[in-house]
């Protein structure tokens, strides 16, 4: 077995442009910089309103090009009814485990869709369980050594979460937008005639744009994307601040 590539940054999405629409820019950056960056995404929302599984995986593609991400992965659990159990666990540590990511992003803490607080809590649970080296996993038959990454970070996204950290993602906003509409199936569309949902009219992204200005003001930027974390992150001085 040819020996996964390590990332730098690993994102976790419960669907298919979670994390395009609340921390894409945050990427596109960090690819930008020359950082090692891959999404897995646990669902292939299955069940959304609008588009279907098979659709939203080209999208996916799509904008996995667009953000010029190194890895995308779909590990499959179900769409609204994964559960907090082992089995999704240990697909979880499997992945962190290939990946060997120094920084995960996840789903946020709480939000509209349950299936996103429930995906927050899971992955960060699991990113603990991977270091420790009497859980085993194996892939493609060859055991796994443990992992755990150094931090993980919830990105915020429909329900609005003060956020402790913002990233400056002014100069890549226009790519956040343009993955964010490669999931074309799920957004604005005046000659679609699937159902009208909380993301699909065309004020949106108009909503978008706002958030990350909203986000971005305080700290002095045009736009940002916010995040939470689990533990204060250390700085060596205070000029290590914005």
């Amino acid at each position: 077995m040819v020996e996964a590539m390590k990332l730098d940054m690993l994102v976790f999405s419960a669907h298919p442009d979670d994390a395009e629409i609340s921390a894409g820019g945050t990427i596109a950056k960090a690819c930008s910089s020359g950082k090692k960056v891959g999404i897995i995404d646990m669902t292939k929302g299955e069940f959304g309103s609008r588009g279907s599984a098979s659709l939203r995986l080209e999208e996916a593609e799509s904008a996995s090009k667009i953000l010029g991400l190194h890895v995308r992965e779909n590990i499959g659990l179900k769409d609204g009814f994964f559960t907090d159990d082992e089995s999704t666990k240990i697909k979880l540590i499997i992945a962190i485990r290939k990946y060997r990511p120094d920084i995960v992003l996840c789903n946020s803490i709480h939000d509209r869709h349950p299936d996103h607080g429930r995906a927050g809590k899971i992955i960060s649970e699991a990113c603990f369980l991977s270091g420790l080296r009497k859980v085993l996993t194996d892939l493609d038959g060859v055991s796994q050594q443990e992992w755990r990454p150094r931090s993980v970070y919830h990105y915020i996204q429909d329900y609005f979460i003060e956020p402790d950290f913002v990233v400056d993602i002014t100069s890549f906003f226009d790519v956040k937008m343009a993955c964010i509409k490669a999931f074309s199936s799920q957004f604005y569309d005046p000659g679609s005639d699937e159902p009208d949902t909380p993301i699909s009219g065309p004020e949106f992204f108009d909503y978008l744009k706002g958030r990350s200005m909203q986000f971005g003001r305080p700290a002095g930027f045009l736009y940002a994307e916010g995040f939470n974390v689990e533990r204060y992150p250390g700085v060596n001085s205070f000029w290590d601040l914005v």
